[in-house]
């Protein structure tokens, strides 16, 4: 079972890091445009899927909840400014600059769980999320900007997580509702833009229309992948996995879209990446630390 958990998430991750590419053929329709078929498509596909299963138990509970509708509706509300923010950077350019954001995220959600969760890091998380401020301080300095796409994606995606951890809806349960708060929006965004006259669906080519389509897909077929893999694998496994995506963004950046990396960015990169390697291998110490502690008498 294990074996197939690993792959399932392996799976997630690869589709992630192949993002860039699919947003990258859209790059002539607008970002909110590409936003708002994104999530209006994820929406059908989550209902159909959730229709097949017959799993809707969940949603008279959750709908009776305020709590639980006002969580959905702050957690969708970051997801939304994540996605967007990952299309407008990529369509734009700035592919290196959202790899960024995901590469920091894991060390984020270990600030965000000091701050909220009154968790207590040890000494190698302290030191690598001191490490990894040294390496964002100092891309902001030698570019003279704020890195406000990756800090925006990290933060966005890591206060996402915060909220899900806290909620009672499983992942499947909880993009559906995501989902359909987007609705709404979504399809009257697209209706006004049908009536301006300034639609690219069913408008510019097939493939555009197609890939528009597939947003849903895109978006919904990594996001169970690594649902059904996270209940089968460690969380070390994942913490290692977790990098594929963010590593093949940069790599796509770089190689393919010939995007610059200057030598400030070569150092500021490499500062963070010393940052991530102290955070997973402190874990996976820790990890064989306690498997080797002896068992507690009964």
């Amino acid at each position: 079972m294990q074996n197939k958990g690993t792959l399932a998430a392996l799976g997630a991750y690869l589709l992630w890091g192949l993002f860039p590419i699919y947003w990258k053929v859209l790059d002539h329709v607008p970002a909110g445009e590409i936003l708002a078929h994104r999530m209006l498509w994820s929406f059908a596909f989550m209902m159909l899927l959730m229709t097949v299963a017959r799993e809707w138990r969940w949603l008279k509970t959750a709908v009776t909840q305020p709590r639980t509708l006002l969580l959905f509706c702050l957690s969708a509300t970051l997801l939304g400014i994540n996605w967007l923010t990952y299309i407008w950077g990529v369509n734009n350019d700035y592919i290196v600059d959202t790899s960024l954001g995901y590469f920091i995220n894991p060390l984020v959600n270990v600030l965000l769980g000091v701050l909220f969760l009154q968790e207590r890091p040890r000494n190698g998380q302290w030191l690598a999320i001191g490490v990894a401020t040294i390496g964002v301080v100092y891309l902001a300095v030698s570019y003279g900007v704020v890195l406000w796409i990756s800090l925006t994606l990290a933060f966005s995606f890591a206060f996402y997580g915060l909220l899900r951890k806290t909620a009672t809806l499983n992942s499947w349960e909880g993009l559906t509702l995501e989902t359909a708060v987007f609705f709404l929006p979504a399809f009257g965004y697209l209706f006004f833009l049908e009536v301006d006259g300034t639609a690219a669906f069913g408008h510019v080519s097939w493939t555009t229309t197609l890939l528009l389509a597939g947003t849903g897909l895109a978006t919904s077929i990594p996001l169970l992948l690594f649902a059904y893999g996270a209940r089968l694998v460690t969380l070390t496994t994942l913490g290692i996995l977790q990098y594929i995506a963010p590593t093949m963004q940069f790599l796509i950046g770089i190689l393919i879209y010939n995007e610059p990396f200057t030598s400030q960015r070569i150092v500021g990169f490499t500062i963070i990446w010393i940052a991530l390697a102290i955070y997973s291998g402190e874990n996976l110490w820790q990890r064989r630390r306690r498997r080797r502690l002896p068992l507690p008498l009964p």
